[in-house]
This record gives structure tokens, C-alpha cells and sequence, in this order.
């Protein structure tokens, strides 16, 4: 302790630390409250410390977990970052954390009285709804908080999310997008590299192909991509060993391929059911790292996604 006590007392006389850097050292235990005397000349105050230090539990350590969703095993399916927040944070600091991540998105759980605040972040900015994130939130909550629930509720910009959990199953009751029927165009042939045989318009782009081969060898442009409409572009063909195929590209949201989306699914499971007649479809998602989405129509309007998560770990991330 001597050696930090003379370093902490250099730094003080010389004027590069104030006296509340000197109290810093003593929550740090780098000097003791009685060298802190004998640095500054006044008396430690004790309620600085257990300030320091609530604030610190409150606010400066924020929990963190990162699951693969849409699978059982790490390193496939979808990554997303849970961070567990015990007060609000800054929309500012939450940005911040989604840049250091680099992962598709960061979600931010806040506990209400009878509920869960979602709200997600990419690398570029807030969105308002992340299927494979709610899976990854839900694993988080269900498996580590309420380990007694099989139930949970999320509240979201986008409206309230139940999940219900079967085993290792995860069940997401999600509303059920339009698909609006738009004519196929040489914007879209060109940025693919291949001609869709149907395309559909809602806030994201479906393009079907014509076979499962074409989308599992799939290189579209991604810049020409970042200037269509829609945010994310999916594309879909029919399966051999799945009843389809998909894969989703989100250049626009800072990401080239989405690995496993699930909110594409409230696009590609309605168009599905209605070619092939089925309520029940199983989807695989035939990006690099590859994802399985169960889905269900479960009624008018809604579209119930099912999945298991694999945790990949789980740490503390420091914010001050």
C-alpha cells in the first residue's frame, strides 16, 4: 500500500488529482481512509463510499448475457446481446453499447411491475421490433430471474409480446404483416443476381425464387440492396428437407446478412401457409451460421414463432 499511497500523494501535491480522486483511490483500495488524512488534511467521509458504491451497483455495471437464438448449439443460429438494466439508461449510452457489441442487435430489459421493457439497438440506430432478440430475452429471463414462470410478457414500441416456454422451446406470439403484392422490377434482378418470381412490399421486402438452390447461393449487391425499398430484403424459395427455405440481408440496418431473422418469418410464414396450404411450417434459415424457425397461424392477424437458444456467455460490462 505505501507504493500507491506515495503515487496517490504525488499526484494530489502536484495537482493532477482533486481530493475527490483521492476518495476514489480509497473505494478503489488503493490507499486507506487514514492516508486519505494525511494526503488532503481533512477527514474521510464514510458516506462517500457507500454512495460511490450504490451508484456503482445501480448504474455502472450493467449485466450482460450474449444467446445464439433459433438453435441449440453455439455459434449457429442468430447472436443477440441481453443487457439487463436495473434503472433507464440514456437512449445515448444505449447506442453506445450496441457500437461496441457489433452484434445485429443489443436489447435493453428493464422490469416493470407485471412486465419486461424491450428495447432494441443496432450498430446504427433503434428498431422497433427483433424476433430472434425476444427469443434470446425471453432465454435470459425464463432461465436466470423467473426461473419459476413459463409465461412472460414484454412490453415493445411495437405493442406486447407473450412468450411461453415448453421445455426448451420458446413460443412468441407475434402480429402477422401484410404482404402487399408489387411487380417485380430489374432493380431488383440486378441487385440480386437473380430473377424473383414474386416480390411483396410491407416495411420489409419479400422476393420468392424460384428453387432452394438459388437462395443458398444467393450473392446479392449489397449496396444496390441498401437502395430498395423496404428495410430488410428477404428471400424465399420452397424446401426439400424444410417446407422453405430463406435468408434476410440488412445492409441498411449496418449488417449484410441477418444470420437468422425472425420477424422476417411474420412476412415469409403467411406467404407459405397460403401456397401450400399448411397452418404449421417448419423454415430454415440457410445463412453461414443457419437457424431453424417453427411457425404457426394461430389466428387471424397473428403468427406464433418458435425456437430454442443456446447461451454463449454472460459478463459484466462496465459503462463509466
Amino acid at each position: 500500500m505505501a507504493n500507491k499511497y506515495g503515487m496517490v500523494k504525488c499526484y494530489f501535491e502536484h495537482g493532477l488529482w482533486s481530493a475527490n480522486q483521492v476518495k476514489d483511490a480509497v473505494t478503489k483500495g488503493l490507499i486507506t481512509s487514514t492516508e486519505y488524512k494525511d494526503i488532503t488534511g481533512e477527514d474521510f467521509d464514510i458516506a462517500y463510499l457507500k454512495e460511490r458504491g450504490n451508484k456503482s451497483k445501480k448504474n455502472k455495471c450493467i449485466k450482460q448475457y450474449v444467446v445464439d437464438a433459433f438453435t441449440d448449439e453455439v455459434f449457429s443460429g442468430n447472436p443477440a446481446a441481453i443487457c439487463i438494466l436495473n434503472n433507464p439508461i440514456p437512449d445515448e449510452l444505449m447506442q453506445k453499447i450496441a457500437i461496441e457489441n457489433r452484434l445485429v442487435e443489443t436489447t435493453f430489459v428493464l422490469k416493470r411491475a407485471n412486465s419486461y421493457n424491450l428495447r432494441w439497438f443496432t450498430p446504427k440506430g433503434e428498431i422497433d421490433m427483433c424476433g430472434h432478440a425476444v427469443l434470446a430475452a425471453a432465454y435470459v429471463i425464463l432461465n436466470f430471474y423467473e426461473k419459476n414462470k413459463e409465461v412472460i410478457e414484454f412490453d415493445t414500441l411495437d405493442g406486447k409480446i407473450t412468450i411461453i416456454k415448453n421445455d426448451d422451446v420458446y413460443e412468441m406470439d407475434f402480429p402477422q404483416y401484410q404482404l402487399k403484392s408489387i411487380p417485380v422490377t430489374e432493380e431488383m434482378i440486378d441487385a440480386l443476381g437473380a430473377v424473383p418470381k414474386e416480390a411483396y412490399l410491407g416495411r420489409d421486402l419479400l422476393l420468392v425464387l424460384e428453387d432452394e438452390d438459388t437462395v443458398i447461393n444467393l450473392k446479392p449487391d449489397q449496396e444496390k440492396l441498401a437502395h430498395m425499398h423496404g428495410l430488410i430484403t428477404h428471400v424465399t424459395a420452397k424446401g426439400s428437407r424444410y417446407d422453405c427455405v430463406a435468408r434476410s440481408f440488412a445492409p441498411k440496418i449496418g449488417m449484410e446478412e441477418d444470420p437468422v431473422c425472425g420477424l422476417g418469418h411474420c412476412y415469409i410464414a403467411p406467404y407459405w401457409k397460403e401456397k401450400l396450404g399448411q397452418n404449421v411450417l417448419v423454415s430454415r434459415q440457410v445463412s453461414k451460421r443457419g437457424g431453424t424457425v417453427y411457425c404457426k397461424m394461430i389466428k387471424e392477424g397473428r403468427v406464433k414463432l418458435c425456437g430454442k437458444a443456446a447461451l454463449y456467455s454472460e459478463a459484466d460490462i462496465y459503462v463509466d
